[in-house]
């Protein structure tokens, strides 16, 4: 008996040269974040880049909503010189984590960009605890002439609605 293959309209991004340079830069980004490597990863973003994390998870509008992130490039700047000045309880108690991102899905194209969502799975380890966060992440990346860049990075928590600790690392 013969197995029918049934065509989706779910692109596998990997087929896709473009697709698998915004997958290649999402792993990229996070093995720098996985190695505390703050002032490389800001280097990754687009000018004007918005990195979100909203309490919200159907939350569209990010400017008109309370979030646990929402930086420009000079408040993504900042997070990020608090996490490596060593002034803050940020530097000097930063977990270490390791991150799997996967289940890559492409639902938006333009000439010049690409939106990327996948699942991320940061275990975290701190003060002698481990602890898991899941989160749907969404990428816009953009090409330009200097490759790929992280236009806005949405991180929709599974748990974002519940009470927020001090990370002490960026998503």
């Amino acid at each position: 008996m013969a197995t029918e293959v049934v065509s989706t309209a779910v692109e596998f991004p990997l087929e896709d040269p473009t697709a698998l340079a915004a997958v290649s830069l999402i792993w990229h980004e996070a093995h720098l974040l996985d190695s505390r490597r703050y002032e490389e990863w800001d280097g990754l973003w687009a000018e004007g880049g918005e990195y979100v994390v909203p309490i919200d998870r159907e939350a569209t509008d990010f400017a008109g909503r309370l979030n646990l992130v929402y930086d420009d490039d000079r408040m993504r700047r900042m997070r990020v010189e608090r996490l490596t000045g060593g002034f803050s309880i940020s530097a000097s108690a930063a977990a270490r984590t390791v991150r799997t991102v996967s289940r890559f899905v492409v639902t938006g194209r333009e000439e010049d960009a690409i939106e990327v969502c996948a699942a991320q799975i940061l275990v975290g380890y701190k003060r002698e605890e481990t602890f898991v966060l899941a989160a749907d992440v969404t990428h816009r990346i953009v090409f330009g002439a200097d490759g790929p860049r992280i236009a806005r990075k949405i991180v929709r928590l599974v748990n974002s609605e519940d009470a927020v600790t001090a990370s002490g690392f960026l998503l």
